[in-house]
């Protein structure tokens, strides 16, 4: 592990509308958040495998570093992992319930199954065995096909993915899916196709020892804030770092680092250049470089001759086009196509980071595909300090499509054909269908149009994380029977239905067995199980589902296995290949890094003809007509859909802003806090706030999930299956 300092509390920048943070001020207001049970609060901490992004760190460690580590996500997620269990009472009458996720989440954790019926003022008691026998029944009655199962990435182990995929192929369907669909569907998919694997391809190691990091379309600042301190060591090292992204995130700008007195001070420069595009613009913007690299002679000719495919049928298309075209449609301009190019060129390693500002798009497989032959272009893949990372934002997500918990793939990643599907039945004992299931946005508008009967989400919260919460709510109502298995309440479980059934949960630090999680550089990690208290009746999520699918079918139950938390890790890795050694996990923190330190190491890709591919995906992006604005979702100062305060430190943004160019402002007549009303082209309208930032002029960004209700239901990835979270929108003076 490299050195490091003693302490790293991972914070935020202050400036201009932003204000200075205070770790200390933190650290006490999660002890009075913990201030019930301040002993259990400490060992989560210091025992447990963090439940907030997916860089993953053990107690205060990671394997990346020496020292302690913890950020102020985490001390945010904390308080709901030692809450007390709510008094089912205040569930009684709906009406009386507050609507907002937060003050739902203060009322406490969930502690007994509990029921509502149309009609029914509220949730009343119920047994797990009444609670459970009443969805089996409902899904006896019913048919695979009108059967759908989602889950979250809160805080989810491995062993619950599985488990759940396995019940519902053993119930005849692959209408399972999980958050992975809705952030970074279009990296699984183009990755696979492009080199033959699924993840990131390098380790947290190589961030720090690469001579480039470039960060398309992620503020690692505000989502995965422990990575800031892979960069401050990669800066300190001599990293060069750019960023292509429509707005030049203060996070990314300059980065408060406790440990260093002078960063603490003054702030630390995190970013040698910023690249500012339009949104949606990155495959024109890397297509642009590509082409400057091929007429520069950037390319990495023997690599491309030796280990690649496609390569001749992209420098055609490229030669047919222009940069002068490329940097118009990317929102960018020749001279910083050329200087991007330039700087890539000289670095003799680089990594390529991307998130959802890449991914959440109509064109987000082909923009990942345009990073990836970015990459190939100087072979920057599978060597040390070099690389591809579509870095992830939940702790659980990675490891859910790896587990099989995916509509379009089975464990191990594999696709959902006839083939795969008997191989994986003959091992399990039972038929597993052979066709693909429903998305998670497809489930929703499958209930819409009423053509689903069972609708299982475990955690979620679709009327904050899919597109059109109106439409959401109606597909909701209409749902005849509607699970909902979760440790808090959430407003989904507020609409009324014919049936709504409320499951509660074990947090990963109560169940029995501990459980793993997937980090982003695809380390298995254990996570214990931590003595202290149990909320109720609260269950293990794993042997939920497996007490589903014993009562659906028990005439077929001794197929099923999932006896116990080891058990399942047994299965895991007998039944996918990359996870053998996570059987052999027994302590806390415990780990492996499945496929080592770098995938396709020596060059040697896993494709069917152990080449590497290029794509010839080229940006189709028509120019806005005068008066609209190009409309994309962001975060703030929140984990996922869980808004933690109204005022992004980061930016200094109140929620209910518009972030809007100085240019943009002018035009509009418009000053920063003036009242605005942003219309979408579906008619949809909201009120905001004009917060000028350093965006490029013609694009605006809202907090996500508040500017749901402006973003079109429907539109996906036609590859992927992932929403579309942009839209083209006026704005007026409001």
């Amino acid at each position: 592990m490299l050195p490091r300092p003693r302490l790293w509390v991972s914070l935020v920048p202050y400036g201009i509308g932003r204000t200075k943070p205070n770790h200390y001020l933190e650290i006490l207001r999660t002890v009075w958040d913990n201030r019930h049970d301040l002993p259990y609060a400490w060992r989560i901490l210091s025992r447990g495998v963090c439940d907030g992004c997916a860089l993953g760190v053990a107690g205060f460690h990671d394997w990346t570093m020496e020292g302690v580590h913890l950020c102020t996500t985490r001390l945010d997620l904390l308080k709901l992992n030692t809450a007390r269990a709510l008094d089912p009472a205040v569930l009684a009458d709906v009406a009386r319930l507050p609507r907002s996720s937060g003050a739902l989440r203060a009322l406490g954790r969930l502690p007994y199954p509990m029921l509502r019926r149309r009609g029914d003022a509220g949730f009343t008691r119920i047994s797990w065995d009444g609670a459970l026998g009443l969805a089996a029944a409902r899904i006896r009655a019913s048919a695979p096909e009108r059967i759908g199962f989602y889950l979250t990435a809160r805080g989810l182990t491995n062993e619950t993915y599985y488990a759940a995929q396995k019940v519902a192929r053993y119930l005849g369907t692959n209408n399972i899916d999980n958050a992975a669909r809705v952030c970074h569907a279009p990296s699984t998919g183009a990755l696979r196709a492009a080199i033959g694997v699924a993840a990131t391809t390098c380790s947290y190691r190589d961030v720090i020892e690469s001579d480039l990091v470039v960060l398309f379309g992620a503020d690692v600042a505000n989502a995965q804030p422990v990575f800031m301190k892979y960069l401050y060591l990669a800066r300190k090292r001599g990293t060069r770092v750019l960023v292509v992204n429509p707005l030049r995130e203060p996070g990314l700008e300059s980065y408060w680092v406790p440990s260093s007195v002078e960063s603490a001070m003054f702030g630390t420069k995190m970013a040698d250049a910023f690249f500012p595009i339009h949104t949606g613009g990155d495959l024109a913007f890397v297509r642009g470089v590509v082409k400057i690299l091929m007429d520069e002679g950037g390319i990495d000719e023997d690599f491309v001759r030796d280990h690649t495919e496609g390569f001749d049928r992209l420098r055609a298309l490229l030669a047919a086009t222009t940069l002068a075209d490329l940097a118009e449609a990317a929102g960018s301009s020749a001279a910083e196509l050329r200087a991007f190019a330039k700087t890539y060129r000289e670095a003799p390693s680089a990594v390529l980071v991307w998130s959802m500002g890449v991914t959440q798009h109509v064109c987000g497989t082909e923009s990942v595909q345009g990073i990836i032959d970015l990459a190939l272009a100087r072979g920057n893949v599978g060597r040390a300090g070099a690389g591809l990372m579509p870095i992830r934002g939940h702790s659980g997500v990675q490891g859910g499509a790896e587990m099989g918990a995916y509509a379009t793939a089975l464990p191990g990643g594999l696709a959902v054909t006839p083939e795969n599907a008997r191989a994986l039945g003959e091992r399990y004992g039972f038929d597993v269908p052979p066709r693909p299931g429903l998305t998670a946005a497809e489930m929703v508008e499958a209930a819409g149009r009423g053509e689903i009967d069972v609708l299982w989400s475990s955690g979620g919260n679709f009327l904050e994380t899919l597109p059109d919460p109106e439409s959401v709510r109606a597909a909701l109502a209409r749902t005849p029977l509607r699970v909902h298995q979760d440790i808090v309440v959430s407003p989904q479980m507020l609409v009324e239905g014919e049936e709504v059934l409320l499951l509660p949960a074990m947090t990963r630090y109560e169940q029995p067995g501990g459980g793993t999680e997937t980090t982003t550089e695809r380390r298995v990690v254990l996570s214990p199980e931590i003595p202290g208290p149990r909320p109720g009746e609260a269950r293990a999520e794993w042997a939920i589902f497996a007490e589903l699918g014993r009562r659906v079918r028990p005439e077929r139950a001794s197929t099923l296995g999932l006896g116990s938390a080891g058990l399942i890790r047994d299965e895991i890795a007998a039944v996918v290949p990359a996870y053998a050694g996570i059987e052999r996990l027994a302590a806390g923190g415990d780990s492996f890094q499945w496929g080592g330190r770098l995938l396709c190491e020596g060059w040697s890709f896993p494709t069917p003809d152990g080449r590497a591919h290029f794509s010839d995906a080229m940006p189709a992006q028509a120019p806005l007509p005068a008066g609209r604005y190009h409309l994309s979702t962001r975060r703030g100062k929140q984990f996922n859909s869980m808004v933690w305060r109204d005022r992004d430190p980061l930016t200094g943004a109140t929620r209910d802003a518009l972030f809007l160019s100085s240019d943009d402002a002018k035009g509009l007549g418009v000053s920063e806090g003036e009242s605005l009303v942003v219309r979408a082209e579906s008619g949809a309208t909201l009120r905001a706030r004009a917060h000028v930032a350093p965006i490029r002029a013609g694009n605006v960004q809202m907090f996500w999930p508040e500017a749901n209700a402006l973003i079109a239901a429907g539109r996906r990835d036609p590859t992927s299956g992932v929403p579309d979270y942009n839209a083209v929108v006026e704005i007026s003076r409001g």
